[in-house]
């Protein structure tokens, strides 16, 4: 009997220690090392950092994190954050085109919806409402009901937006033709609607979401932003976003001291956020089952979005292992959300706001929080299990 013992043994051991996470990568230190450095770096100009393990809420790092300061669209967080909460992630919004009393009438029902496209290619494309067909159906069906003469016809609408209504208006004086546009109440609207002429629904509100983070849509998420207000009991305005915002950190036992809102966006340079509030609400999001969409549509680090085209240069390693909203303004260049470091998964904040207000800084301050994240970011690997040896025999056979 001949006997040998296998190589599979050996190929075992030697792919487990490799895919061990380093010690480096994992420990809090070296994070708490990197950000430091991170910190320290004129080309930042005294950032405010805040650094979280996900899964214990320890304290991993902090600079100037209880700093109120600009946001830009990570502010985009608390409104999907906010819609999550106060809103249904299967809403949808439906927009429809009636007959009227009389011939010379059509109305439009609005639904406010937040994603009502402009453009008719963008909106078949995408599954979404296109004005333009709303727009085109009513001219159509006033002029084959009037003889080609759209002279004393009307257009009644309501819920639609003010961009809506000057879209409308635009066209029509393109058109060249003649057609009032009246505002009409909710109530009057059904009551002087017939027959339906063309109806058209959005997608569901988590996709519309998904969309505004993922892309950082600014027009999308004021949209959003306000229609969380109004559900949330406030008004549809700013003011009615700031009291949503700060029920929403709250609601989560996050100190809400020192935010400012000014939109539901993070356009306006008046916003303020800490870096603590920003790093303790996605730790809070990521605790809750019900916000998990809302973390999917966060841009992923040289893959989707916003992030698409970031590390790929700067820090290769991160690729794929960064989960986070970016956010910029003029002299303000920001991002807050995740990075895998082995066993570890790290929430991170950073606001940068007092840089100098070129371009060439812009992307100086990116490329230096992708090495640094870059420093961090390490896939954790699954362990390959190590098998008991497997004895091989062979009978040998004398003739």
């Amino acid at each position: 009997m001949l006997r040998r013992p296998a190589l599979l043994l050996c190929l075992s051991l030697a792919v487990s220690l490799v895919t061990q996470p380093s010690a480096s990568a994992s420990d809090f230190s070296s994070a708490a090392s990197a950000f430091s450095q991170l910190s320290k770096s004129s080309t930042l100009a005294n950032p405010a950092v805040m650094v979280l393990d996900k899964l214990t809420g320890e304290v991993v790092y902090q600079n100037n994190a209880s700093s109120p300061r600009k946001p830009a669209s990570v502010l985009k967080i608390l409104t999907a954050a906010a819609a999550y909460t106060h809103l249904s992630p299967t809403d949808s919004y439906t927009t429809s085109l009636w007959q009227g009393l009389d011939s010379k009438t059509v109305v439009i029902q609005g639904g406010l919806d937040p994603w009502i496209s402009y453009d008719h290619k963008v909106a078949t494309k995408m599954k979404r409402t296109s004005l333009s067909a709303i727009q085109w159906s009513a001219i159509e069906y006033l002029q084959e009901n009037n003889s080609d003469s759209l002279q004393g016809t009307r257009i009644l609408y309501n819920n639609l937006f003010p961009q809506d209504i000057a879209v409308i208006k635009k066209y029509l004086k393109f058109r060249k033709v003649d057609i009032e546009l009246k505002k009409s109440t909710s109530k009057a609207a059904v009551n002087q609607s017939t027959a339906l002429i063309t109806t058209s629904q959005s997608p569901q509100l988590s996709r519309i979401i998904d969309w505004a983070l993922t892309w950082s849509d600014n027009l999308l998420s004021d949209r959003i932003a306000r229609a969380a207000a109004d559900s949330a009991g406030f008004t549809r305005d700013f003011a009615g976003v700031q009291r949503t915002f700060k029920k929403l950190l709250t609601d989560f036992n996050i100190d809400a001291s020192g935010l400012v809102v000014k939109d539901g966006s993070g356009l306006s340079k008046a916003n303020r956020l800490t870096a603590v509030q920003a790093a303790q609400l996605l730790l809070a999001l990521s605790k809750d089952a019900k916000f998990e969409p809302l973390l999917r549509g966060l841009p992923i680090g040289g893959v989707t979005g916003t992030l698409t085209d970031r590390f790929l240069e700067t820090a290769p390693s991160a690729v794929g292992l960064v989960r986070a909203k970016t956010g910029t303004l003029n002299g303000t260049t920001n991002l807050a959300g995740f990075v895998e470091s082995g066993e570890h998964e790290y929430i991170f904040v950073i606001i940068s706001d007092q840089h100098s207000k070129s371009y060439t800084v812009t992307k100086r301050v990116r490329a230096t929080v992708d090495r640094i994240l870059g420093k961090i970011a390490n896939p954790l690997l699954p362990e390959i299990p190590v098998l008991p040896p497997i004895e091989e025999s062979a009978t040998v056979i004398t003739p």
